[in-house]
């Protein structure tokens, strides 16, 4: 079976969006100081994009996380392959994710977060999935909400494939 990639969102639509976000995050932040939390793989590209468009002082750090189960339903159980460099407490935090659907595996890991006493604690996605969703989560600043598609770019990927994508695209199988 053979794939092919059909544009959700060009380049110039993401780099519109994700400068919009980088507005509003540094007008809610204004006279702060921003961590971000970039959850990785996928969050990897949005978190760089993202932070180069707020204005307020930012500092960074990254989180790896899996949630374990079966390979097509996520368990909710979030178990972290990276953890955080830097203690959170006391810092107003901003999780940014390239993608959230079920809400299981973000609920879980914000529950963990706020037991390590940041200030506050925000969430930021590329894309939400709310079809998907399973477990609400308070998604604070989002770029584009989208339908229950396999989408890849941006950070997204298909077996490890189309991360480097500057587009976000629908995964279609021939």
């Amino acid at each position: 079976m053979s794939e092919r990639v059909e544009i959700m969102f060009t380049e110039e639509e993401v780099n519109k969006r994700i400068r919009e976000l980088g507005e509003q995050i540094s007008r809610d932040y204004e006279g702060k100081q921003l961590h971000l939390i970039s959850i990785l793989k996928g969050g990897t590209f949005f978190t760089c994009e993202l932070a180069k468009r707020i204005t307020v002082p930012v500092t960074l750090d990254f989180m790896s996380v899996s949630s374990y189960g079966s390979k097509t339903v996520s368990s909710g159980i979030v178990k972290i392959v990276k953890d955080l460099d830097d203690s959170i407490e006391g810092k107003d935090v901003l999780i940014v994710e390239d993608i959230i659907d079920s809400g299981r595996t973000l609920s879980h890991l914000m529950e963990l977060l706020e037991k390590r006493k940041p200030a506050s604690i925000s969430l930021s996605t590329l894309l939400d999935k709310p079809d998907r969703r399973v477990v609400e989560v308070p998604v604070d600043y989002t770029g584009f909400v989208i339908p229950d598609e396999f989408v890849v770019g941006y950070g997204l990927d298909y077996d490890q494939k189309y991360r480097n994508l500057p587009y976000i695209g629908v995964v279609k199988f021939d």
